[in-house]
């Protein structure tokens, strides 16, 4: 899997090598005597429109970003659907709403974030009960 990463010049970070493509082949073939796939990960994971892809194939994911985060920059940041959901916030950073809880200093806004989390993926769970109970009546077996 080919991931493009450089630093240019406009950063305040120290400028590293720009990427090449060539040369992150030839270094493949050479470590590993195989070319990579560049557009393996949109190919397979249908990345081209990711909106569209989520739309078609997923269901409750939540998308949690915080906008500290220079990740969340290539995040999901709006509500795709009903049960694709994105949770941003001003100011978590990556993965902090999955990190344990701390009742002692973990800020208030961290403490809901969770809690809505926690609201939603119940939400699901109660539905999902509730659809098969709802379809168990029209079964001749019951579902264990």
């Amino acid at each position: 899997m080919v991931v493009p990463m450089s630093i240019d010049e406009k950063t305040m970070l120290r400028p590293v090598n720009l990427f090449n493509l060539t040369e992150v082949i030839d270094q493949c073939q050479q470590e590993y005597g195989v070319p990579p796939r560049p557009n393996w990960i949109t190919t397979y994971y249908g990345g081209h429109d990711i909106k569209l892809t989520l739309q078609r194939f997923t269901g409750n994911i939540i998308f949690s970003n915080g906008l500290r985060d220079p990740y969340s920059a290539g995040g999901v940041l709006k509500n795709i659907s009903d049960n694709i959901i994105a949770l941003p916030t001003v100011n978590g950073s990556h993965c902090l709403d999955i990190v344990k809880s701390n009742k002692t200093s973990d800020p208030d806004w961290l403490v809901q974030q969770r809690k809505t989390e926690v609201e939603i993926i119940e939400g699901w769970i109660a539905k999902y009960y509730a659809d098969l109970k709802a379809i168990n009546k029209w079964i001749p077996f019951k579902l264990q």
